[in-house]
């Protein structure tokens, strides 16, 4: 998830030390972090001892979250799925009527930011609401707070954000809060907010649905045995330690005959590379490798291409052009999984729509998974997206 990418590099920034890219087409969410370029950590963790023992799962950062069939929010929250969401065609007709204006004053800009944008429009369309303002903050946290600024000079009823920094978000926000705009987030909050009192929800992709859906790709791409190396973000962040952790989880408890033998942190994405060749160099054997996001599986792959390592198979999450162009040419990357961004902006305008309305409204809301394969991808893209993959993509796939 590109998106997730500057917001991780705003809060390193923010916080100094004490702390979801190659230029490719990328299609996120989450959700990708850190452009930060620090040393990899290429200490890769290697299995002493047959057999997928707890070793394994205290080893990413997060792993004390609370399992279950859907992570939690951010300050505990329970989640409720996208799909139970909705408006009867009497609310939509009394949303009309008020005459309502919305802004939607996103982090970044990227293929996932505009599928949200397009969800949301197509909401707002359906309720007769104005959009007033649309700003990318480039992963500024002063140019949001400018943003959040100069949209209430409209007098948006309506904010939908992914806010760059949850601790300046405090007081970029506290405009909108003061004039009582309904603000909805994407993928995160702000610190010191609650939800049914600063703002109505928080809507993001289904982590821990994710990461069992990676797990399941991953079997399918080695016959269900083998050796596998986990790739995974060595930074307490909530989003990506949640998918890589069920990951884990999903692949210790559910497939016996795959076999966790190796597995590194990173903190900076264009340096997986390094930590990849230190794990085949030790492990060569590898059948498969997971990589937290699709941006940080690039250089991996392209360390198992030069490596000639043609029979390990890469499964990552989030869409982008070129893992995409590997995967559609039949090369190390089998799958990917993604969230709905199309989805989770249609949610969003439901969400503040009900508010409006004095309906209560989840604290929490987490969007459906989409997992694709070559055979897929397509229809995977439009599930995500709303549109097609990249025409390169399409004329391999002969579409």
């Amino acid at each position: 998830m590109k998106r997730l990418i500057g917001v991780l590099m705003a809060v390193l920034l923010g916080i100094g030390a004490a702390g979801c890219g190659s230029g490719s087409q990328t299609a996120e969410n989450g959700e990708t972090p850190g452009t930060v370029t620090e040393e990899a950590n290429t200490n890769t963790e290697t299995a002493e001892a047959e057999g997928n023992g707890d070793q394994w799962l205290t080893v990413i950062p997060g792993y004390g979250n609370e399992a279950g069939e859907y992570a939690k929010g951010p300050n505990g929250e329970d989640a409720v799925p996208t799909t139970e969401i909705s408006l009867t065609e009497e609310q939509y007709a009394q949303i009309r009527e008020k005459g309502l204006k919305a802004a939607m004053i996103w982090a970044g800009a990227s293929e996932w930011y505009n599928a949200m944008t397009d969800g949301a429009k197509a909401e707002f369309e359906k309720m007769g609401i104005e959009i007033v303002a649309t700003s990318d903050a480039q992963f500024d946290p002063s140019k949001q707070a400018t943003d959040i600024e100069t949209s209430m000079a409209l007098k948006p009823d309506i904010i939908l954000s992914l806010p760059v920094d949850p601790v300046s978000g405090t007081r970029a926000f506290s405009p909108a809060v003061d004039a009582g705009a309904k603000i909805v987030f994407a993928d995160n909050g702000v610190n010191d907010y609650k939800a049914g009192e600063q703002y109505v929800s928080i809507v993001t992709g289904d982590q821990y649905g994710m990461g069992r859906a990676a797990a399941k790709l991953m079997a399918e791409s080695i016959g269900g045995k083998g050796k596998i190396g986990i790739i995974y973000y060595d930074v307490d962040y909530l989003v990506t330690n949640n998918r890589d952790n069920e990951f884990v989880r999903t692949i210790v408890n559910d497939y016996p005959d795959i076999k966790i033998v190796a597995m590194s942190g990173f903190s900076a994405e264009n340096a997986t590379g390094e930590v990849a060749s230190a794990m085949m160099t030790q492990n060569p054997d590898l059948n498969g490798i997971y990589v937290s996001w699709d941006v940080a599986a690039e250089p991996v792959v392209s360390e198992l291409r030069a490596g000639g390592y043609k029979d390990c198979k890469v499964v990552t999450m989030d869409l982008g052009g070129n893992n995409d162009l590997d995967m559609a040419q039949g090369g190390n990357v089998y799958g990917k999984v993604a969230d709905m961004p199309f989805q989770i902006g249609e949610t969003m305008a439901k969400l503040a729509a009900l508010s409006i309305l004095g309906e209560d409204a989840p604290a929490y809301v987490v969007s459906e998974t989409v997992s694709m394969t070559r055979d897929n991808m397509v229809e995977a893209w439009n599930q995500s997206l709303n549109k097609d993959p990249d025409s390169s993509v399409l004329e391999i796939l002969g579409k």
